[in-house]
């Protein structure tokens, strides 16, 4: 393995923690947003902090950890494409990437002053994005089919 490699999937790692701390994070956002309601001092701040997480973090880290991950898979020359636990991943991924992109829909309905669902709903969505890291994780690390 190149150096280049190594420190292209570091950077794969790093892109995917950064997108995973927000991917965990703006769902408790949404859970408090929709407990101080709408058109409040609190609900501002919130705005600004949705705004800014999505923007300057989640969405600049999904895209590189996309990105990479894809160089990785396609230039490692392992052979990949016929494990079945990479295909797994990349229908995990892919679904990490819908929930993304639900996440960034409501944060329009917050900026709009709409809330879209309960606190409680936003708070079981929490849960979500870790499940499929844990999964994600056992599947990249063990390999099992």
């Amino acid at each position: 393995m190149s150096t280049t490699y190594l420190y292209i999937k570091a950077a794969h790692v790093i892109a995917v923690i950064a997108w995973m701390a927000g991917m965990l994070y703006l769902p408790r956002l949404y859970a408090y947003h929709a407990d101080a309601g709408a058109n409040t001092p609190q609900a501002q701040t919130f705005k600004i902090m949705e705004r800014r997480l999505l923007r300057i973090v989640m969405n600049p880290a999904m895209i590189v950890a996309i990105l990479l991950g894809l160089y990785l898979g396609f230039f490692s020359g392992a052979g990949w494409a016929k494990d079945g636990w990479l295909h797994t991943k990349i229908a995990l991924v892919v679904l990490l990437v819908a929930i993304h992109g639900m996440l960034a829909k409501w944060r329009k309905d917050f900026e709009a002053d709409r809330i879209p669902h309960s606190p409680r709903f936003f708070r079981i969505l929490n849960e979500v994005p870790a499940v499929l890291l844990v999964f994600i994780t056992i599947l990249v690390v063990v390999k099992p089919f």
